[in-house]
């Protein structure tokens, strides 16, 4: 809470919501940091979500890669199987020269002697190798079971192993003698490196051995290299054609978005009320047209918008000129018909009714009045706050109380309920307690004779208030205008308590003038459920409401009555009789009978020699649940004796020679007329 008492405080109220420029901008650089991973990935969130140049390039990029790396794959296997084909070619036809010489080599002497035949098969592998230039070695196995009367060992150059023929191979050179057979194989050179090969076999038969398979293997290091040559040309030609693509991609879009930037601006300008601006044209393609069509909107946007504040500030000069007029006229009427009214009893029944027709009419005109100088003072834009401690179930008990009479006369009764709320809080109790009042007075003319339900509770942070009625309620489009100005739910259902329109949307400026809210609930043929809250203190953020918006018997037709009722306030369906109370009195004079509009009290008894018995209606007596007071008090004994303290004062009690037995007199109905309640307050 604030040190001092009572803050003054004057609040300008902003022209619009474009009032202020820096309201309406926003960033378009992000805030993270790039070095972070985190960061990283939400700077590329907020650009993709926020830039359409950054958008557009992503997806060209990722389309143009995409692109690439599919023709890149397609081109290198293209390339490869066509280096592979062509190499295998050159080694099959180089190949089949070298069995050729070989096997003819052989076939020139038979003979029988193994040292005689080793040597002969020597000079033909030999030769076989001058043809096979290309070949890195050679395998010359003799078949199992071949027949023969000379057996040669197995013989092999270096890089050909016994485990790099597989099986496979050997197999089908031995089931077709007559043909040639390759298989792909990595051999491994002098140096260790190994590289893709060819193994090419074919069957040669030797006279006097037998059937032998001869292989020749094949170096494909070239053909790799070139292969890896071209997947890295491709490779990089792929990337730069994707780096070019990003950047011609990038400044397209950056020339293209660069006038729309430019009427966004304006735009945003315009907004804020700057109504001059305009975007340059330029050209006449599609962007040019778009600026020129922009200047024409922004031109008539203009024009009528400064028809129209002229417009509004002559009316708004009118209602205030016309409302500050009316006051001293209205003054004048007002004492005039006060006299007149004062003194009514002295005229025949029907002037006295013309007087009292006249008050009326006279208080519903002040009220209309004062509401229309309120609004003037809030579209002129200024408005006086005046902030101080209060307690707000104090302000509700109040309106309660003077809103008494008229829910009798509307046959409806006023339920409290303060299960929070008696913390202070800083507010402008003139404003509030107008607030509820409207808020009390639209639950009564829309209750149809059910409950109301005024509720008061808090937080840390916020006091809440809220009237809940039982009514007809209201449907989703007639909530959305229910704090219009001169709005009506039903214009055709009869307004019995007056009222200018205007009670609703003046509640709803006084609530955004202290910082809070107002919030209405409502549903058909189940109610309305107004919500104000306010914070505790000034400058003070609301967290959260302490009541909630829906209540918790949104689907209830009437009112279930609970211990966290402090009072009601109740009418007797039966009668409006009277009982009397006795109060103690020091003389014998008669006591003029009481009004009507007496406040309850509960019976009072003490020794006295002397009572006098005063009629009070049964259905104003309202009780506490609990038998105290809002403020924890004891509820008989205080309000007995505030009300005897009143009576005593109104009626001068000790003055009065009152018999020795009580008497009752019979309480003349009043006159149920709009507006009576307020001025026999």
């Amino acid at each position: 809470m604030s040190s001092s008492s009572t803050e003054l405080v004057r609040v300008e109220l902003p022209a619009g919501p474009g009032a202020h420029d820096d309201s309406l901008r926003f960033d378009d650089r992000p805030t993270s940091n790039w070095w972070n991973p985190a960061g990283f990935i939400a700077n590329v969130r907020f650009l993709w979500r926020t830039s359409l140049p950054f958008r557009t390039t992503i997806l060209a990029v990722a389309l143009t890669t995409l692109t690439v790396v599919i023709v890149a794959i397609v081109m290198g296997q293209a390339i490869a199987r066509d280096l592979f084909t062509s190499r295998t070619n050159e080694i099959l036809a180089e190949s089949n020269r070298a069995a050729a010489v070989v096997r003819a080599t052989l076939e020139i002497g038979a003979e029988s002697d193994e040292v005689v035949l080793a040597s002969l098969r020597q000079q033909a592998l030999a030769a076989g190798a001058e043809q096979a230039a290309n070949s890195v070695g050679y395998a010359f196995y003799r078949v199992p079971s071949s027949g023969g009367r000379v057996v040669l060992q197995d013989i092999a150059s270096e890089l050909v192993h016994p485990g790099l023929v597989s099986e496979q191979m050997r197999q089908a050179v031995r089931e077709d003698p007559g043909g040639q057979h390759y298989q792909s194989v990595e051999i491994t050179l002098n140096s260790g490196l190994k590289v893709p090969g060819v193994i090419v076999g074919t069957a040669i038969s030797v006279p006097t051995a037998g059937l032998h398979e001869y292989y020749l293997a094949y170096s494909l290091e070239g053909s790799q290299q070139t292969l890896e040559f071209v997947q890295r040309t491709l490779a990089v030609s792929m990337a730069i054609l994707v780096l070019l693509v990003a950047v011609i991609v990038g400044i397209i879009m950056r020339a293209v978005i660069r006038p729309i930037r430019v009427a966004a601006k304006a735009s945003r300008k315009l907004a804020a009320g700057h109504l001059e601006e305009r975007v340059p044209e330029r050209g006449d393609d599609d962007i040019g047209t778009l600026a020129r069509s922009f200047n024409i909107m922004a031109d008539s946007l203009q024009q009528q918008i400064q028809q129209l504040e002229n417009l509004s500030q002559v009316q708004q000069r009118f209602v205030s000129d016309v409302s500050h007029e009316l006051r001293t006229p209205l003054t004048t009427i007002r004492l005039a018909g006060g006299i007149v009214y004062a003194r009514r009893d002295e005229f025949d029944p029907t002037v006295a009714r013309s007087a009292e027709l006249l008050q009326n009419q006279i208080e519903r005109f002040e009220m209309l009045l004062n509401d229309l100088l309120e609004i003037s003072r809030y579209d002129a834009g200024a408005v006086e706050l005046l902030r101080r401690p209060n307690s707000l179930v104090a302000i509700a008990d109040d309106v309660i109380g003077s809103m008494t009479q008229v829910a009798l006369d509307a046959g409806e009764e006023l339920i409290f309920r303060a299960p929070g709320g008696h913390v202070e809080a800083e507010f402008d109790d003139r404003r509030v307690t107008r607030i509820v009042r409207n808020l009390v007075a639209n639950a009564i003319e829309h209750g149809e004779g059910k409950p109301i339900v005024i509720s008061v509770d808090s937080n840390a942070t916020a006091v809440a208030l809220s009237v809940r009625d039982y009514g007809i309620g209201m449907t989703e489009d007639q909530v959305a205008h229910v704090f219009s100005r001169f709005w009506r739910a039903d214009p055709s259902r009869k307004r019995t308590m007056g009222g200018s329109g205007l009670g609703l949307a003046i509640s709803m400026e006084d609530a955004q003038l202290h910082d809070g809210r107002l919030e209405v609930w409502s549903a058909p043929a189940l109610g309305t459920n107004f919500r104000l809250t306010l914070p505790r203190e000034i400058g003070e953020p609301i967290v959260t409401s302490p009541l909630p918006l829906m209540p918790e018997d949104a689907g209830a037709e009437n009112y279930q009555r609970s211990r966290d009722d402090i009072a009601s306030i109740g009418f007797s369906d039966v009668s409006v009789d009277t009982q009397p109370i006795t109060l103690p009195v020091t003389s014998a004079t008669a006591l003029p009978a009481a009004s009507a509009t007496t406040s309850p009290v509960p019976q009072v008894s003490e020794p006295a020699a002397t009572t006098v018995s005063i009629p009070i209606p049964v259905a104003l007596i309202a009780e506490a649940a609990d038998g105290t007071d809002a403020d924890g008090t004891d509820t008989d004994a205080s309000r007995a004796d505030d009300e005897i303290d009143e009576l005593d004062m109104v009626y001068d009690l000790e003055d009065l020679d009152c018999p020795d037995e009580p008497s009752t007199r019979e309480e003349p109905e009043p006159f149920e007329e709009p507006g009576q309640f307020e001025e026999e307050k």
